[in-house]
C-alpha cells in the first residue's frame, strides 16, 4: 500500500523537529549497548549480591554473564482488578525463560493508583504525577544494570506510559509489555450511564449505583469501557510492543499464560547477547510514535494520550505536539464504536475482529507506518495475525478480513465518521483539545455565559441546589498540572449529562483533565497555557459568553478586544490543595510540570545543541529485513 501523504507529511516533519534530541538520544543508548552486558564488569562483591536469593541453576548461569537475565518490572497489587492477575506473572514468566535458557528476576514493583476509585477525591491531584513516580520507580529497578531485557508488566491509565517513559531512559535494553486482559463483560455501559444520571437526579438511591457498579465491574481484568486503561493496551499493540494480539485476551487464561510464557522467551531472543536485536529505543521512533496517534483516532481512544503520547515520544527524543494530532486525526476515520462512543465493551470489539482487523485496515489503506521494528521483529504486518492455541502451543494465524459485528468496528471503506474525532480548538482562551466522537452531532457547538468555578465540588454543590437550570459553559479553571496535580473531572459528566438532557446547551472549559474516556457533554479539556502559569481562562469572569466550537475547532471568550487585554488573570487560593493525602510530596512535581500540550512532565530528558543532526534525517535498520513471518 501507498502510505497517506498526510501521514507521511506529519511523519517528516517530526523528524525534522526532533533530529536533534533524537541525535542525542540516540547516541546516548548504542553508548550504553556498547559497554555490552555489565554483569560480566560487576566486582565480585556486586556480582554475588545479584543473585544471592536465586536457585543453583539460576547461580550458574548469572555467574557465566553469557546468557539474559530479564527484568520483570511489575505493577502487581490485588486492589486493581486490572492488575491482581499481574500476581501469577512472576512464576510463569521464571520457568519460561529457564526454558529459553535465561533467567528472570523480579527487578522491581512500581505504584498503581486506580482513577476509578480516586475520581472526584482528593487523591486523584497525585494519579497523574504518579506516572512520572512509576517512570523513576522503572529507573530504579533497572539502574542495578544487570539486565538484558526487561518485562513491563501494567495495564492501568498511568501505569503503562510511566513504564514507558522509564524503559525509554534505558532504551539500548529490549522491552516487552505484559498485559493481563479485560474482565469479562458485566452491567452494558448503556445501563450503567442511565444508573449514575438517575443517581444525579435523585431518583435511585446509593444502593441501586452501588450494585450497579458492582455489577460492571466484577471480576479480576481491565475494565471493559474504552478509556484510557484499554487505549493503553491498544497503543501498545500498534506500536509493537506487545505480541501480536496480546491486548484483549481474558486473564486466567491458557491463553493469557502462553502469550506470558512467550513474552519472556521472545525477550531472551531479542537481548544483544544475540543476533536479533531489538532495543526499545529504536523500535520506538518517529514513524512508530504517528503509529500510535492513528491507532487512537481510529479507535476514538483516551483523550489522556494527548498528554502522554508526547510525555513517552518526549523520552525517546521526539517532539510532538497537538497540531500533530490534529492533522492526522482529519484523515484517520473512526473505525470503533465502544463506550463511551457506543454501546459495545472492548470483548465486543475483540471478539469482532479486535486489533488484527483494526490493523490491518489501517495498514491497507496506508494509514499506519509498516516499515517499523516491533518485539515481533520487522514490519508492522506481523500484527495482522492473531494468537491461538494449537494442541496447547501458542500459535499465530491470519486475523478475520471482515468485521464479526459492524456496529463496533468497521472496514475503512465504511467508517463510523471520517474523521478520528479530536479536535484542536484554538482561540483566545488558549489552545485545548475536544473529543468529538463521544458527542452528538447536535452538541458540538455552545455559545453560552460562563459560569465560573474554582473546582469541581463548587460546581456540583451549585447543581446541588438548582441553579443551573439554564444554558452555560461550565469554566472550571486552576485544575491544570502546575496548580492542583490535574485531577480528572469525571464526576462532572452524569449532572451535565441531566442538563444537557433537560434541553439546555451546556459545556465545559477547564485546564484541568476530563475522563480519559470523555463524556457525551462538548468538554475543552487541557487548556493551555493553564491558568496558574497566566493562561487567559484566568480572566473569564461570569457572564462573559465563551463559544466552544467543536466543529470548527474554535475556543473564545466573546469579550471586546480592548478589554481582554486589559483584564488580568483572577488569582485563587489554593492552599487546600497542598496537603493532605501526601499531596505535600508532590509540590516538586507540581512546580516543575511542563505545560498540557508538553506532556505535563515533572522532569526532562537532556536537550542538545548538536549541529549535526543529519544521522537520523533517514532512519537506518541494520540487519533487519521487512517481511512477513510467524513470531519466533
Amino acid at each position: 500500500m501507498t502510505l497517506h501523504p498526510t501521514v507521511a507529511a506529519v511523519t517528516d516533519r517530526i523528524r525534522q523537529r526532533s533530529a536533534p534530541t533524537r541525535s542525542a538520544y540516540l547516541e546516548r543508548i548504542e553508548r550504553a549497548r556498547a559497554n555490552g552486558p555489565v554483569r560480566k564488569s560487576l566486582s565480585c562483591t556486586n556480582l554475588a549480591h545479584t543473585f544471592a536469593a536465586s536457585d543453583s541453576n539460576d547461580k550458574a548461569v548469572l555467574r557465566e554473564a553469557r546468557w539474559p537475565n530479564i527484568a520483570i518490572v511489575s505493577s502487581y497489587n490485588d486492589m486493581l482488578s486490572a492488575h491482581q492477575p499481574l500476581e501469577r506473572f512472576p512464576a510463569l514468566i521464571k520457568q519460561a525463560a529457564r526454558e529459553a535458557g535465561a533467567v528472570a528476576q523480579f527487578a522491581g514493583g512500581v505504584p498503581a493508583m486506580c482513577d476509578g476509585v480516586t475520581q472526584g477525591q482528593p487523591g486523584m491531584e497525585l494519579s497523574l504525577f504518579s506516572r512520572d513516580v512509576i517512570a523513576m520507580a522503572t529507573a530504579v529497578a533497572l539502574a542495578h544494570n544487570a539486565f538484558d531485557a526487561v518485562l513491563c508488566l501494567g495495564v492501568c491509565d498511568k501505569i503503562v506510559p510511566g513504564l514507558l517513559i522509564g524503559a525509554l531512559h534505558f532504551g539500548h535494553l529490549p522491552a516487552i509489555f505484559v498485559p493481563s486482559g479485560p474482565m469479562p463483560s458485566g452491567l452494558p455501559n448503556a445501563e450503567k450511564a442511565k444508573i449514575r444520571q438517575l443517581y444525579a437526579e435523585g431518583k435511585v438511591g446509593r444502593e441501586a449505583l452501588l450494585e450497579a457498579e458492582s455489577k460492571a465491574y466484577h471480576a479480576p481484568g481491565t475494565c471493559t469501557f474504552y478509556g484510557t486503561a484499554n487505549s493503553n493496551q491498544m497503543l501498545m499493540e500498534v506500536m509493537g510492543l506487545h505480541l501480536p494480539g496480546a491486548a484483549f485476551v481474558p486473564p486466567n487464561t491458557p491463553l493469557r499464560d502462553a502469550l506470558t510464557q512467550t513474552a519472556a522467551q521472545r525477550a531472551a531472543r531479542i537481548t544483544a547477547l544475540g543476533d536479533e536485536y531489538l532495543p526499545v529505543g529504536r523500535i520506538v521512533d518517529e514513524r512508530t510514535v504517528v503509529n500510535g496517534i492513528v491507532g487512537l483516532l481510529a479507535t476514538g481512544g483516551s483523550t489522556n494520550h494527548t498528554l502522554h503520547l508526547v510525555a513517552i515520544a518526549h523520552a525517546a527524543g521526539i517532539s510532538i505536539n497537538w497540531d500533530d494530532f490534529s492533522d492526522l486525526s482529519a484523515i484517520v476515520p473512526l473505525l470503533t464504536q465502544i463506550y463511551p462512543n457506543g454501546k459495545a465493551d472492548v470483548n465486543h470489539f475483540h471478539a469482532a475482529g479486535g486489533m488484527g482487523f483494526l490493523i490491518g485496515e489501517l495498514l491497507d489503506a496506508g494509514l499506519l507506518h509498516n516499515d517499523v521494528l516491533t518485539v515481533a521483529g520487522a514490519g508492522l504486518a506481523r500484527y495482522r495475525e492473531e494468537p491461538y492455541l494449537d494442541q496447547g502451543v501458542l500459535s499465530w494465524r491470519p486475523a478475520p478480513n471482515q468485521s464479526g459485528d459492524e456496529s463496533v468496528l468497521r472496514p475503512a471503506a465504511r467508517p463510523f465518521a471520517p474523521d478520528g474525532g479530536l479536535k484542536l480548538l484554538r482561540g483566545n482562551l488558549g489552545r485545548a483539545v475536544i473529543k468529538t466522537s463521544a458527542v452528538k452531532p447536535e452538541h458540538r457547538v455552545v455559545e453560552a455565559p460562563a459560569l465560573v468555578f474554582d473546582d469541581q465540588d463548587a460546581l456540583m454543590a451549585a447543581f446541588d441546589r438548582g441553579e443551573l437550570q439554564r444554558n452555560f459553559v461550565a469554566v472550571v479553571r486552576y485544575q491544570g498540572p502546575r496548580a492542583n496535580g490535574m485531577p480528572e473531572l469525571h464526576k462532572l459528566t452524569p449532572p451535565l449529562g441531566v442538563l444537557q438532557d433537560a434541553g439546555f446547551k451546556v459545556a465545559l472549559v477547564t485546564d484541568g483533565r476530563m475522563s480519559g474516556a470523555s463524556g457525551k457533554v462538548p468538554a475543552a479539556i487541557h487548556v493551555t497555557p493553564e491558568c496558574l502559569a497566566g493562561g487567559p481562562l484566568a480572566k473569564v469572569r461570569d457572564g462573559d459568553v465563551v463559544l466552544l466550537d467543536g466543529e470548527r475547532g474554535v475556543l473564545e471568550a466573546k469579550v471586546p478586544a480592548a478589554e481582554w487585554a486589559a483584564r488580568r488573570p483572577e488569582p485563587v487560593d489554593l492552599s487546600a490543595n497542598q496537603h493532605g493525602l501526601g499531596r505535600e510530596l508532590f509540590a516538586g512535581f507540581r512546580a516543575k510540570a511542563s505545560g498540557a500540550e508538553q506532556g505535563a512532565i515533572s522532569f526532562a530528558i537532556p536537550e542538545t545543541t548538536a549541529a549535526t543532526p543529519a544521522s537520523h534525517a533517514v532512519p537506518v535498520h541494520d540487519r533487519f529485513v521487512f517481511t512477513e513471518g510467524d513470531v519466533p
